[in-house]
């Protein structure tokens, strides 16, 4: 049996070898390394993808939520409404802003923000809602983007985990995530499901007018050269990084077909086991599978069983992750927001419970059999 890997980048490079290698050649050769054709291709054929009119790449997927959320004008002291069951970019954007995180439930099924929670977190000084499609899920935009009409919000989009999922509407319409809020961040950190080898981001967006501030701000806030209209920040995706992502764009549906292939694999493995909660998949989301999450349930001290557990898989060579530990309003960083003035039960509830296991295009079901086999030697014994 090969190797297992949480994330098994190599293998998935050597498929494509040859054509990476020489799209890296190409940009050496040309010795083009910031914006270019590389870049202008990527921006262009990604656009195409999601269905979305612009799309503005940027240095990493941190930087695409702060591009987005300077461009749309949010003030110090505005309220930014973001689920605290989530990778802490999307909160700590907020609080470098000088904004107010307002941190709102999750549903414990699909681990989306809760569109309930976010209506009751409204108040007036409430700008903008930031949902996140977390571990491959669309979150439910049809009853978010209503709220958002409802009272002149913002939505800003965290796909980073989410690219290539399709969200259908109850009338039918699909949209690709990232094609539905006003403003859509990604990120292309290797791991993600379309990862460069490196750093990478984009903004998106279907509004003329935005798209303009986004590509000013990302570059120090130029109209033109030495022309400087806003206060921007220097955020660019590299040629190496586009050229690596034109080869790899092409290749995302399938990519995602492997993972759902693989996410089916464990559902079958784990069926009818009564400690096991496999991950949901909402009727209106395509789950990409960024991450494969379980929930231990029907456990005493949960949190207990799963330390044990994350230590028997190391001792037989498994990585496994825990996504995520801690809770956004219970960081440090958060003190001085009022994160300890929170009661989350439900988010608290999943961070005692949760942990994921490899998922990537490479898995084979040799693999995936003895992970869930020893996986199930833990918990049933």
């Amino acid at each position: 049996m090969k190797p297992i890997h949480m994330v098994d980048l190599k293998q998935q490079y050597l498929k494509i070898k040859d054509e990476v290698d020489a799209a890296i050649t190409e940009v050496l050769d040309k010795t083009a390394f910031i914006g270019g054709p590389q870049v202008e291709k990527f921006a262009k054929s990604l656009s195409e993808y999601i269905g979305v009119k612009h799309v503005i790449p940027c240095a990493n997927g941190t930087d695409a939520l702060q591009i987005a959320m300077m461009a749309l004008g949010l003030e110090p002291g505005d309220e930014v409404i973001t689920p605290s069951f989530t990778y802490v970019a999307t909160t700590e954007v907020i609080a470098l802003l000088k904004l107010q995180p307002v941190f709102v439930e999750v549903d414990p099924t699909t681990f989306c923000v809760d569109p309930e929670a976010i209506k009751k977190a409204i108040t007036p000084k409430t700008k903008a809602i930031v949902p996140v499609h977390l571990y491959g899920q669309s979150c439910d935009m049809e009853e978010i983007m209503a709220i958002a009409n409802e009272h002149h919000l913002f939505v800003i989009e965290d796909n980073a985990q989410s690219i290539g999922s399709d969200y259908t509407f109850k009338d039918g319409t699909v949209k690709k995530t990232g094609n539905i809020g006003t403003v859509s961040c990604t990120s292309f950190f290797p791991s993600k499901n379309l990862g460069c080898y490196g750093d990478g981001g984009a903004v998106c967006t279907n509004d003329d007018e935005l798209a303009l501030k986004l590509k000013m701000i990302a570059n120090h806030g130029q109209s033109k050269q030495y022309h400087h209209d806003l206060v921007g920040c220097n955020s660019r995706l590299d040629a190496l990084q586009a050229a690596i992502l034109n080869i790899k764009l092409p290749l995302l549906d399938s990519y995602i077909d492997a993972r759902r292939k693989a996410a089916d694999f464990y559902d079958n493995a784990f069926a009818g086991n009564d400690k096991i909660s496999v991950p949901f998949r909402a009727p209106y989301s395509k789950h990409v599978f960024h991450q494969y999450t379980v929930i231990l349930k029907n456990i005493d001290n949960p949190e207990s069983v799963r330390d044990g557990l994350v230590a028997f898989l190391k001792e037989n060579n498994i990585p496994c992750m825990i996504y995520y530990p801690i809770p956004a309003h219970k960081q440090k960083m958060f003190a001085s927001f009022g994160g300890a003035d929170y009661d989350l039960e439900k988010t608290d509830w999943l961070t005692h419970r949760v942990f994921s296991l490899p998922m990537h295009t490479e898995l084979d079901e040799e693999q995936q059999s003895y992970i869930a086999g020893k996986v199930l030697e833990y918990i049933n014994k």
